[in-house]
Formats: C-alpha cells, sequence, structure tokens
C-alpha cells in the first residue's frame, strides 16, 4: 500500500511539472514558427517536443509568460495568432528579420510588460490603440520602419519606464500626453522626422534620466523647466534647430554624463531659458 502510494504520488508529480500548455497558446506558437520560416531559425522548435523544451519560452504553470527570441533569424511577418498568448508578460523578438505591420491584435495583449521588436523591419504606423497595453513597461521599437505620428494613446501607459522609438521614420509632434507617463525614465525619439517645439510640460517627468531627441527638426528655445529634470544622465539634443546657448543646461543639471548640443547652441550670448508657448 505504502509502494501504491508512492508510485500515485510521483505521477501526480509528474502530470503537474510536464502539463503542457493550452491548445490556443500551442497553435498560437506553432503559427508563429510558419508564419516566420521556422524552419531557418538559428534555434528551431522541435514541435514533437512538449512546448517547455522549445527554445525561447518561459513557462509559468501551464501558460506561456515570456518569449525570446532575438537574433533569432525569424523573417516574415507576425501573424493576428499572437494575441492568443493571453498570459504574454515578455514579447522579445529583436534582432530578426521580421516586416510588415505589426496585427491589429497585438493590443489585446493586455499583460505584456515588455514588448522589445527593434531592430528589424517593421513598417506601418504604431497602432492608434497602443494606449490599451496598459500593464507596460518598456516599449523598445527602435531602427525599423515605423511612420506617421506618435499615437497620442501613448499616455496611458502611465507604468511606461523605457519607451524608444528612435531610428523610424515618425513625423509630426511630441504629443502631449507624455506628460502622464510619470515613471518614464528613458526617453529616445532621435533619428525621426519630428517637428515643433517641445512642451514645457516634459518637465512632469520627474524620473527621467535619458532624454534623447537629436537628428529630427524640433526648433525654439528649450523650455527652462528643462532644469527641474536633475535625475537627467543623458541630454542628447543635436541636429535640431533649437534657438540660443543652452551650455547653461549642463551646470543646472549636476547628474548629467553625456550631453550633446550642435556648436551654435554653445557659443554666444548667455542661454536664455525662456519657455516657448506650447503647441497643441
Amino acid at each position: 500500500m505504502k509502494t501504491l502510494k508512492i508510485t500515485l504520488l510521483f505521477c501526480f508529480i509528474s502530470v503537474f511539472t510536464f502539463a503542457e500548455v493550452s491548445q490556443d497558446q500551442k497553435n498560437a506558437l506553432v503559427d508563429l514558427f510558419n508564419k516566420t520560416n521556422g524552419d531557418s531559425w538559428n534555434h528551431k522548435w522541435d514541435l514533437e517536443q512538449p512546448v517547455s523544451k522549445w527554445y525561447g519560452i518561459t513557462l509559468e504553470g501551464e501558460n506561456v509568460i515570456a518569449l525570446n527570441l532575438s537574433f533569432n533569424g525569424l523573417n516574415g511577418n507576425l501573424p493576428e495568432s499572437i494575441s492568443d498568448l493571453v498570459y504574454l508578460k515578455v514579447l522579445n523578438l529583436s534582432f530578426n528579420k521580421l516586416g510588415g505591420e505589426l496585427p491589429s491584435t497585438l493590443v489585446n495583449m493586455i499583460n505584456l510588460e515588455e514588448l522589445k521588436l527593434y531592430s528589424n523591419s517593421f513598417s506601418g504606423a504604431i497602432p492608434s490603440d497602443i494606449g490599451n497595453l496598459t500593464s507596460l513597461k518598456s516599449l523598445e521599437l527602435f531602427n525599423n520602419e515605423f511612420f506617421g505620428q506618435i499615437p497620442s494613446s501613448i499616455g496611458s501607459l502611465t507604468e511606461l519606464e523605457t519607451l524608444i522609438l528612435s531610428s523610424n521614420q515618425l513625423m509630426g509632434k511630441l504629443p502631449s500626453s507624455l506628460s502622464n507617463l510619470k515613471s518614464l525614465k528613458v526617453l529616445s525619439v532621435f533619428d525621426n522626422n519630428l517637428i515643433g517645439t517641445i512642451p514645457s510640460s516634459i518637465a512632469e517627468l520627474k524620473d527621467l534620466e535619458e532624454l534623447v531627441l537629436s537628428n529630427n527638426a524640433f526648433y525654439g528655445n528649450l523650455p527652462g523647466v528643462l532644469v527641474e529634470l536633475k535625475g537627467l544622465k543623458t541630454l542628447l539634443l543635436s541636429n535640431n534647430q533649437f534657438k540660443g546657448n543652452y551650455a547653461v543646461l549642463r551646470k543646472e543639471l549636476p547628474n548629467i554624463i553625456d550631453f550633446d548640443l550642435d556648436a551654435a547652441n554653445l557659443e554666444g550670448a548667455l542661454a536664455t531659458l525662456d519657455d516657448e508657448e506650447d503647441e497643441d
């Protein structure tokens, strides 16, 4: 009897340990494999093996909570079925050859905390309802071919700590809703086609450590309230059309390590840090 109990206990533990993910989640993973030329991945999946043995997947119980396939040779488009990974917290598909527009269903993945799609060839607009992903802490879409404006709904991502949209083809102004991102530490939009003045409300981002605006078409005076961002370590502003001498900023920001302005902004009269009237 004792032996039987031990055997039954072992069987129970084995079943629990090797519990398989739901069919919907598995189908979504297989669809991703097929739509991104999985047979040519650097680390291929053996679809005959349990999902728990597939490269880049983290399970919690029976659910896929993280998918990290960076540098893995994915080539193709993301399928709409990616949203069936409803428990996913981390999606990292960086440094691959993925292209096309982001699937419209992506914004339904409300448990996502990290969305890292950088260094691919994604195109089209950033989804206007990206703000649905309210659990996001990191949104990194840099080094792609996204165009259009930065959606104002991005201001709904109030948990966001890292926002990197650099090296795309984005245009228009910085949305005023960015001032809602009180937890933001990194804001980088360099190397786009963004225009307009920098709103003084940016000073509301008290936790900001990196502000990178270089290589755009921003203009006007920088708002004097920038000096309130005492935690700034990186401030990169070159290759824009800012007016005045802003070298004084470096003295006013005690933690600055990386500081970059055009030569014209480092010479001449003392800085006039007058606020430029915010534009809608």
